[in-house]
């Protein structure tokens, strides 16, 4: 008689307790693991531990959770408490550091900026190993979740500027795109990265006639390539981007700095050449803005009109899309805590991932990126060489 074959499973090297907790920081609407996601983890074995009201800005219930098999904490420090991976989208503030206990694991975002000194210092002496979603690579090299991100602030920065060309924003009344026998709108793009990509896309998409200039010819022959029509394109010479700012509709600032502070490449001369009622949306002012008349502001209060142009200069875009936002994190981060798991640890992980690893700022209380410590001027050793020595 025929027998069953006997497969051997695979046994699993480590179960995860991951650790939830809420955002607290300003309008900060996402959360990095949503529920589906979150089925998968416990499915797999590990336990999650979900404060409770962290998904409510992304319409996620506690309910919602609990379903999908996490377990629901009502305070913060219950979370630092029980969990040996904390994962979350923005970084700690000091006092949630208090909470964090040794040897645990820190995925958020380093922002750091906005970071008062002695950030660095406390995640040290609590020897915590901190990874920086930021820097994390793919297989490809690319970083996934500025890509993502990236996506998600091109497309929604059209969708804005089509929400105050409307009359209903005090705006000058105009479709974004244009119908049959009306000339249609203009939109000029600053940038030719991924946000400039789908905000092109997104403006094309709508009818609209798009114009993008960067500094470097290979990311503007990329675009052409990548977009499948011809558009046009130039580089960033400041006669012709001012003589097409003025007859622009809407202008999106798309640059990206590699370190330091965005050029300023639009002047307050031009801003007040540009038509009456135009829109900016400056999504470059997380790095200071490529426009001279930018001023952060807030989803409170997003707007603000100078020169008769208004401004829309909100940093943290992707948050008031927050449920696709966070959908987007989640398919991210799930692999990596899986892989992580399967590797029966972080230190197993970083030998064979080296995207995560890149992502790697803090190992067991040792600096190990050196940018930051000469920024800081705080000793930093190699991660490969701690990797290795394992």
């Amino acid at each position: 008689m025929p027998q069953e074959e006997m497969l051997e499973v695979a046994k699993r090297k480590g179960r995860l307790n991951i650790g939830i907790p809420k955002e607290i920081t300003f309008q900060e609407n996402r959360i990095p693991l949503v529920p589906d996601d979150v089925a998968l983890l416990v499915n797999h074995g590990h336990n999650v531990l979900v404060e409770t009201g962290s998904g409510n800005s992304s319409n996620f219930q506690d309910h919602d959770y609990s379903e999908a098999g996490a377990q629901i904490a009502y305070s913060a420090e219950e979370v630092y408490k029980n969990a040996d991976t904390i994962i979350k989208v923005a970084p700690p503030s000091l006092a949630e550091i208090e909470f964090m206990q040794p040897k645990q694991t820190l995925f958020s975002t380093l922002q750091l900026p906005a970071q008062p000194e002695n950030f660095l210092r406390k995640l040290i002496d609590k020897k915590v190993s901190a990874i920086a979603y930021e820097w994390i690579k793919d297989e490809d090299g690319v970083f996934p979740v500025i890509r993502a991100m990236g996506e998600i602030a091109g497309g929604t920065s059209i969708l804005i500027a089509a929400e105050y060309l409307s009359n209903t924003n005090n705006g000058q009344g105009a479709i974004l795109g244009g119908i049959s026998g009306v000339a249609p709108t203009e939109v000029v793009i600053i940038g030719a990265g991924t946000v400039g990509e789908y905000a092109a896309r997104a403006a094309l998409g709508l009818g609209a006639t798009v114009k993008v200039f960067d500094n470097s010819v290979y990311r503007l022959r990329r675009l052409q390539n990548v977009m499948g029509t011809r558009i046009f394109t130039s580089i960033i010479q400041p006669r012709v981007l001012a003589k097409h700012l003025k007859t622009a509709d809407v202008a999106i600032g798309a640059l990206r700095a590699s370190g330091g502070r965005t050029p300023l490449v639009v002047t307050e001369e031009m801003v007040q050449e540009m038509k009456a009622g135009s829109v900016i949306v400056d999504v470059s002012i997380d790095q200071g803005g490529c426009f001279e008349t930018s001023r952060v502001t807030n989803h409170t209060t997003p707007v603000f009109r100078k020169h008769g142009v208004v401004h829309y200069c909100v940093p943290n875009i992707a948050s008031r899309v927050s449920r696709t936002a966070s959908y987007a994190l989640s398919t991210i981060f799930t692999p990596i805590l899986k892989n992580m798991g399967d590797e029966g640890g972080l230190s197993n992980m970083l030998r064979h991932n080296i995207g995560v690893r890149n992502g790697v700022y803090v190992y067991n209380g040792i600096l190990t990126n050196k940018y930051l410590g000469e920024l800081f001027n705080l000793p930093s050793k190699d991660l490969d060489l701690l990797v290795a020595a394992l």
